[in-house]
């Protein structure tokens, strides 16, 4: 393996200059054979490392990172404009690896040190799109060679040593979403004995999120939940981990036009616009509104201001969650309902929303990447589950109790309106995380874009548009947000955090792996698929009931 990154991979050491110049010669001739030989080694790179960095999606690491992480002090507004791009439309061919540091301005980063500062200047050729970064014994003092940096402006640079207090805001704005919304209706679907489902699914997500932690350091150059896959089941495991964690994105965005459709129109139920014939009720005509308004941000290749917006989220949910609280116990408002023990007609809806509520696995190992200190992964695990789950649990304890059978999908409809807390926690939901949500979706799509149109941004554009018009369609042909939520978290959700990730520990750890490890995995893989199965059939069959009526 050792043999392999050497001959794949370089370090510029300070002071290692002769190997810096046999390095040019070798890489001279490799460029001279790359194209032809590219054909030939597609095979072989199936089982070698550098195919993580070569294989679709290229972007997955930077825009995951983007969507989730909490902006730090330190990072200007501005950012540095030579980021690394993927792939064939915005991206270049290989990820930056975790061990090795990104490139900052002086302006974004703090003075390098006296070892860094010797380092050389970059030479003049490109790796091979085949090339591996080595792991390197520190986190500095080393540099990848380049032929020159892409221009890119859709990210900002993300920072490799990531504190304890960091890495729990970034686990915290992913876990604390919009499914602490439904948690009321899902305490009136299911009762309250249903509520032990939300903890059981805690418990389980949380043993998942550190099974996420042993796939990564099966291997040094596994970064992300995709290169997780691959490493368990090959090229095809990769491409179907990647394509349910963009659905459950794209399943987001569908989410967040019926969520403002629905508190937009509750604010403002006589809203309407007609012409001609043709006329839009309040709901539709906030779907369209929400649409047009996010769509300006879907095409920006900056996104690091809306990057800040989206570090709001744990804000947010704190925000919204206190209104709810102050409208019940200061204004004393709800009819203070005993409520149903159980409920097993619709337990099964309150499944799939329960198992939402728990959706941040496509993001874990990034975290766990870029922490400074790994070893401090499970307590920031503990601290993400431990406080979103006193949250949803509060929440629904406290909305069920207020509101009783009357609990709509979303507790905001519920609130007086003539309240001033309503409004806050209205408005509080409109939040710019459209764009954020949306651009890895598109990011990978972008990648399938042929070579000879890669700079033409007219086709990024086209995909961005068409994406964003068919999260309107799908929200206005489905326009149930309790059950679009149900689905997804039965469906996906499952998925990426009950059945994949103690598949992939059982196919990559193998003969390591203990027999209470074992029988805990394949419980848990059962337990995701019987409530994956019944959450699913469940919300679907009331989607085409509803549809029907």
């Amino acid at each position: 393996m050792n043999q392999v990154q050497s001959d794949q991979s370089l370090y510029i050491e300070s002071e290692d200059e002769d190997s810096r110049k046999d390095y040019d010669e070798e890489e001279e001739d490799d460029q001279s054979h790359s194209d032809s030989s590219d054909a030939n080694d597609d095979s072989q790179t199936q089982t070698k490392p550098s195919s993580y960095t070569t294989a679709w999606p290229q972007s997955y690491r930077q825009s995951i990172d983007l969507y989730s992480s909490v902006p730090s002090p330190n990072i200007g507004f501005l950012g540095n404009n030579s980021v690394t791009r993927f792939g064939s439309s915005f991206l270049s061919s290989s990820l930056i690896r975790r061990h090795t540091p990104e490139s900052l301005s002086a302006v974004t980063k703090p003075l390098l040190e006296a070892d860094e500062q010797a380092l050389p200047p970059p030479p003049k050729h490109r790796l091979s799109s085949h090339g591996l970064l080595s792991p390197a014994p520190s986190r500095r003092g080393s540099m990848r060679k380049d032929e020159k940096v892409s221009m890119v402006s859709h990210e900002i640079p993300m920072s490799r040593n990531s504190s304890y207090g960091q890495a729990v805001l970034n686990g915290l704005n992913v876990l604390c979403g919009v499914g602490i919304l439904s948690t009321p209706y899902a305490a009136k679907e299911g009762g309250w004995l249903g509520l032990i489902i939300l903890f059981i699914y805690g418990l389980l997500s949380f043993y998942t999120g550190i099974l996420l932690r042993y796939c990564l350091d099966s291997e040094s150059d596994l970064e992300t939940y995709p290169d997780i896959g691959q490493a368990a089941f090959g090229t095809t495991g990769r491409i179907f981990v990647s394509i349910v964690l963009y659905l459950e994105l794209y399943a987001c965005c569908v989410e967040y036009i019926i969520l403002e459709s629905d508190n937009l129109s509750s604010l403002f139920p006589n809203a309407a616009f007609g012409i001609g014939g043709f006329e839009l009720d309040a709901r539709h005509l906030f779907a369209l509104l929400t649409t047009l308004a996010v769509l300006p941000t879907v095409w920006l290749r900056d996104l690091s201001v809306l990057s800040y917006i989206s570090a709001g989220g744990v804000i947010a949910s704190v925000l919204v969650v206190l209104c709810l609280f102050w409208i019940g116990l200061v204004d004393d408002v709800g009819i203070h309902s005993k409520g149903t023990t159980l409920n097993l007609s619709t337990l099964p809806v309150a499944i799939g929303l329960y198992g939402y509520c728990y959706s941040g696995h496509a993001v874990f190992p990034n975290i766990y990447t870029s922490m400074a200190k790994p070893t401090q992964y499970p307590a920031v695990l503990l601290a993400c589950f431990g406080v979103c789950t006193l949250m949803y649990a509060g929440v629904a304890v406290m909305g069920y109790t207020m509101f009783g059978e009357a609990t709509e999908s979303q507790f905001t409809l519920n609130l007086p309106q003539d309240l001033v807390a309503t409004k806050i926690a209205v408005w509080t939901t409109v939040k710019s995380t459209y764009a954020l949500t949306i651009s890895p979706v598109a990011l990978s799509l972008e990648e399938l874009i042929p070579e000879r149109h890669n700079k033409s941004h007219w086709y990024a554009i086209a995909i961005r548009t068409a994406l964003v018009f068919s999260t309107l369609l799908v929200g206005l042909s489905i326009p149930f947000f309790g059950l679009v939520m149900s689905l997804i978290g039965s469906l996906l959700t499952m998925l990426v955090t009950l059945i994949l990730p103690p598949a992939c520990f059982l196919s990559i750890v193998q003969g390591k792996v203990t027999r209470t490890q074992m029988l805990l995995c394949v419980l848990i893989i059962i337990v995701g698929a019987i409530s994956s199965a019944i959450g699913s059939y469940s919300a679907l069959s009331k989607i085409i009931e509803k549809l029907s009526s």
